[in-house]
């Protein structure tokens, strides 16, 4: 996918990674959040379950993070701590403002499912999601 081509991400240990590698090959989500969102903190579990359940029956399915944290260390400890093996776009990187208005995300959590050319794929996978984990109790 072009939006990450040549572009640095950080590992789900918070250390920088290939895009290219992490990413070829795989339908892509991006979730917009922040530690300090109590919303989020709420769906970020959920996220975590649905994206656990997604890589245990075999889907080629990646999540990058794209962060509304304040400062770099809010948004390492958010990454390695809460969000269960995902990847993430790095601490005031350019791409962060883009994203945002690229997909229009006004209010955070939010979750995009992309197409292979970075068009939106489903706009509301938030909802989604928590819609599939409370038919599945």
């Amino acid at each position: 996918m072009d939006l990450f081509v040549g572009k640095p991400l950080l590992g789900p240990d918070g250390t920088g990674c290939d895009a290219k590698s992490a990413l070829e090959g795989k339908m892509i989500a991006l979730y917009f959040s922040a530690m300090w969102c109590p919303s989020c903190r709420q769906f970020t579990p959920k996220l975590g379950r649905f994206y656990k359940e997604l890589k245990e029956s075999g889907k080629n399915f990646e999540i990058v993070l794209v962060s509304r944290d304040r400062e770099d260390e809010d948004l390492k400890e958010y990454l390695t701590e809460h969000c269960g093996g995902w990847l993430a776009i790095p601490f005031g990187d350019g791409r962060i403002q883009e994203f945002l208005a690229k997909y229009e995300v006004p209010t955070i959590p939010a979750l995009k499912v992309l197409k292979d050319d970075g068009s939106i794929l489903v706009a509301d996978a938030r909802n989604q999601v928590q819609v599939r984990l409370f038919l599945a109790r």
